[in-house]
Order: C-alpha cells, then sequence, then structure tokens
C-alpha cells in the first residue's frame, strides 16, 4: 500500500476532515504503539509501511519509555494527547488506523503484534473501524 492510500482510506474510514488530521491520527497511533511494542518488533512492523509511516514507529526507538506496560486506557490518552482529540474520537481514530495498516502489512506480523499486546489493547486492534470483534 502507498502512502497516499494509507492516509487516504484512514481519513475516510475515520471520517475525519482532511488528510492533515489523518496523518495526525496515523503519527499519534503509531508512536504510542512504538512505546508498548518491543523494538525489533515496532522495527518488522515499520519494514512494511510505507516509509514516511514506518518511521512513526521507529520514533520511539531506544526511548526508556520503549516496551513500556500500559493498558488501553492509557494508550487512548497518549493517542489524543498527540492528535490534539478527545478519547472517544482518538480511540476510534486509533481503532482505524490499526485495521488499515493490518490491511497495509503482509504475513504474521499483526497476528505477532496482537500477542505482544494486553488483551484490552489487543481487543482495540481487532474491533477496527467497526468497533466490533471479528467473528
Amino acid at each position: 500500500m502507498q502512502h497516499h492510500e494509507l492516509v487516504g482510506q484512514v481519513q475516510a474510514k475515520a471520517r475525519l476532515a482532511d488528510i492533515g488530521e489523518a496523518t495526525s491520527a496515523i503519527r499519534a497511533t503509531l508512536q504510542t504503539l512504538g512505546e508498548r511494542v518491543p523494538e525489533g518488533l515496532a522495527d518488522n512492523l515499520a519494514a512494511e509501511l510505507p516509509r514516511e509511516i514506518g518511521e512513526y514507529l521507529r520514533q520511539t526507538a531506544g526511548a526508556p519509555s520503549r516496551g513500556a506496560r500500559f493498558d488501553r486506557d492509557e494508550f487512548v490518552g497518549r493517542v489524543a494527547d498527540r492528535a490534539g482529540m478527545d478519547r472517544p474520537e482518538a480511540a476510534f481514530a486509533a481503532r482505524v488506523v490499526l485495521e488499515v495498516v493490518g490491511e497495509a502489512t503482509q504475513g504474521g506480523i499483526m497476528n505477532r503484534l496482537q500477542a505482544a499486546l494486553p488483551t484490552d489493547i489487543r481487543q482495540m486492534v481487532r474491533s477496527g473501524s467497526k468497533g466490533e470483534l471479528p467473528g
């Protein structure tokens, strides 16, 4: 998936006003995800995304917060702060970003990502833009 296609899908599915908002949601979600998962996994996921988007995951490389343990509430709060959104909007945008990222990747990277996350964040990843857990 190309950069413009990924951003456009996030914008459309999250019903964001413009590509700037979509880019902000992507950046906030992936930077927060990069803080939560082990560095090698973040790098593997980043390698499967367009370079500009993958860099958001790498921006937290070497940070003391890398691999930090926090729950869904903290995840959403960090996304909201970074994207300048309220919490419900940030939760929805993050679900959309994770759904589109999943569509843009190959192989089992999303399965490995989910396995590295606590249950409450894993459910958010799996629920996608529809807010439902896949059958």
